[in-house]
């Protein structure tokens, strides 16, 4: 019985430490769900926060590109865990982003993986996707954030439907006609996140 015991102690300790790492923000604090935080990137030099901008010749749903200027922090972004009961956002887990400003389009925006572009050969970051509700209809709404050497990266591997075989890739930029579009890419874009203050 004190086997048993100290088995089930050693156990629980096992299971609590298997718990993915929480993600932090600049300042070293945890990230929150639903507050509310800037998206910059780690290097300097080639552009600011991510924003959202009509792309191409479409005018809606708006995509997901990095601001032209350094300076500019871009829009700000909410993250959504897909279990809604936890407080922190964790690495290596499912979550919705969805900045936190009002749109031209009518569609929400809330990040969601668009349709394969023939012309440019690359999958987009784009808005109109819906919060929460994991699972088939849904899996190109959610993303995962990583550590990428000390400091963290996008990327697009859905785990919310388990008989799905979806995509798994980095998100990184893809320049198109000077715009700086999120897309999905063999070279991260390596990120740092700024609380909205």
């Amino acid at each position: 019985m004190k086997t048993a015991l100290v088995l089930l102690c050693f156990l629980s300790f096992a299971l609590i430490d298997a718990a993915p790492d929480q993600v932090l923000d600049i300042s070293g604090k945890k990230i929150r769900a639903g507050t509310n935080y800037f998206i910059l990137p780690v290097v300097r030099g080639r552009g600011g926060g991510l924003t959202l901008a009509s792309t191409g010749n479409k005018t809606c749903p708006l995509d997901v590109v990095q601001a032209q200027l350094e300076i500019d922090n871009g829009l700000p972004l909410t993250f959504h865990p897909v279990n809604p009961k936890k407080g922190v956002v964790r690495v290596s887990t499912d979550l919705n982003i969805q900045f936190d400003a009002a749109s031209t389009c009518v569609q929400s925006t809330l990040w969601k993986l668009d349709n394969f572009d023939e012309e440019l050969k690359q999958w987009f970051v784009t808005t109109g996707g819906v919060l929460g509700n994991p699972g088939r209809e849904t899996t190109s709404n959610w993303f995962k954030i990583e550590k990428y050497d000390d400091d963290y990266k996008l990327v697009f591997c859905p785990t919310v439907c388990d008989f799905c075989k979806v995509l798994c890739k980095d998100i990184g930029i893809f320049i198109d006609g000077g715009v700086r579009r999120l897309a999905l890419s063999d070279e991260p874009f390596k990120v740092m996140f700024k609380k909205q203050t």
